[in-house]
């Protein structure tokens, strides 16, 4: 569940008042802290001077006051983030590892009560209930290849009380929701969600979307935007009461490593406040359909690793072009202008020619999150030299609002097409364009992501 994410962003952002009232020296002492033994783990990645990498966990733990949502055994990640801190580059970049992940995971030692667990391939969430935090935390670095600083757990609980001591969170509901399994029911609309309707709407699954946890964790990143917004634009940051408020629904059911000390916190508030919305970026980890489960996910390559190795690296996410033309252009010389075509008034057959199973599918729902209509996914019977998008007649302009969604695609037109338009990937295929910050860069190619600035909450 992204959401938890609040809890170490939305606290470090006005956290620099923490040295500023006695008081919140008392409101550190109810967090509960656990030791983390890392020198077990061997071999760890590097650690690069000036950056910060926190494991942040939404635990779906269901014993005590978390009991109403349900059984289940153990607790596991219902969202699990690395929240990248950069000071040197000015922005901060939540990494979404998505829970259905399968992976290889590493063996480790168990913690407390856990037995820990032999290396296997496994779900990137399973570690935790298996060996703790700890197993957790290795199996992370592990899969990623970044050296994680710190984690922060809250629970289902904590994160109610962290919505309602901001007084809800405003946001713009498309179509009516009605999730039994989440017990979430709201009208469409712009509403203001309590705690309870917030955690409902970052549980849905199957009552929103087309139901995967991909699509949940974009949900989930547009709703922590507009918490972040809310949070810098309202009453909290100018009435010591307010924050000390907030501080305390977010120290009492939260759990981090004992080295997340108070001095570390004020640190990264303090980094952090030099960090405007525009530079705090939401990613999903790039991922596909897994070869061995149809209901599971496994990495996409190299653009997973191209993302891990910049954030290991500190390295921006923006590439070095100036936010012009997404996609490629039709190579027919033709400046005249075009209309404007919203993304669901495209209808798109994705065909896969790069050579990745399950890429095409892949391709089409990342798509269908985006709003453009998905004919069709298969393979093509001749493969262009690089990726191509065709068009029928007068079906230019939505070839184009397509191609300003890739990294590299040429628009052609193929006069025997209908109002369908094809996109076939080839070998130079390098995912989506993705605003990664105020300078409008790209981000890794297949990386999809958004920004705190970019998901203030309205509706139209």
């Amino acid at each position: 569940m992204g959401g938890w994410i609040a809890v170490l962003t939305t606290a470090a952002v006005i956290g620099t008042s923490l040295t500023a009232y006695a008081a919140y020296y008392d409101i550190y002492g109810n967090i509960e802290q656990q030791n983390i033994d890392t020198d077990s783990f061997g071999d760890r990645p590097n650690r690069v001077e000036g950056a910060m990498n926190i494991m942040v966990i939404g635990s779906d733990v269901r014993t005590g006051e978390n009991a109403d949502y349900g059984e289940a055994e153990g607790q596991r990640p219902d969202t699990l983030i690395v929240a990248h801190i950069s000071p040197n580059n000015g922005r901060a970049t939540l990494v979404n590892l998505p829970r259905d992940l399968i992976v290889d995971l590493p063996a480790c030692e168990g913690q407390g009560d856990t037995a820990g667990m032999a290396a296997q391939r496994g779900m990137i969430n399973s570690p935790l209930s298996l060996g703790g935090v700890q197993c957790q935390w290795k199996a992370v670095e592990s899969v990623t290849g970044i050296r994680i600083d710190h984690f922060v757990s809250v629970d289902f609980t904590g994160f109610k009380g962290i919505v309602d001591s901001i007084g809800g969170v405003r946001m713009c509901i498309p179509d009516p929701i009605d999730d039994e399994d989440a017990k979430l029911h709201l009208d469409a609309g712009e509403q203001t969600l309590d705690g309870e309707e917030s955690l409902g709407y970052m549980r849905s699954r199957y009552g929103q979307g087309d139901g995967s946890d991909v699509s949940r964790i974009k949900r989930q990143q547009e709703f922590l935007g507009a918490m972040l917004n809310q949070v810098m634009q309202g009453e909290i940051l100018n009435r010591p009461s307010n924050i000390t408020g907030f501080l305390s629904s977010v120290t009492e059911t939260m759990t981090t490593d004992d080295e997340l000390t108070l001095d570390v916190m004020s640190d990264i508030a303090i980094a952090m406040r030099e960090v405007d919305l525009g530079n705090i970026n939401f990613v999903t980890t790039p991922n596909g359909q897994a070869p061995e489960n149809e209901n599971r996910l496994a990495l996409t390559q190299p653009q997973a690793s191209q993302l891990f190795e910049a954030i290991a690296k500190d390295q921006s996410l923006t590439g070095d072009d100036d936010g012009g033309d997404g996609g490629g252009g039709d190579g027919d010389g033709d400046e005249e202008q075009q209309e404007q075509v919203a993304p669901g008034d495209v209808s798109v057959e994705v065909l896969n020619g790069e050579g990745t199973p399950g890429l095409a599918e892949q391709v089409g729902q990342w798509l269908t999150t985006e709003g453009f209509q998905v004919a069709n996914t298969g393979n093509p019977v001749q493969i262009p030299a690089q990726t191509t998008i065709y068009y029928g007649s007068g079906k230019k302009a939505h070839a184009q609002a397509l191609a300003d969604e890739a990294v590299n695609a040429t628009v052609v037109e193929n006069t025997s097409l209908g109002d369908t338009v094809q996109l076939v990937l080839a070998q130079d295929w390098d995912g989506f364009t993705s605003t990664a910050g105020s300078g409008g860069g790209s981000s890794p190619g297949g990386v999809d992501g958004t920004t705190a600035e970019e998901s203030k909450q309205q509706c139209s």
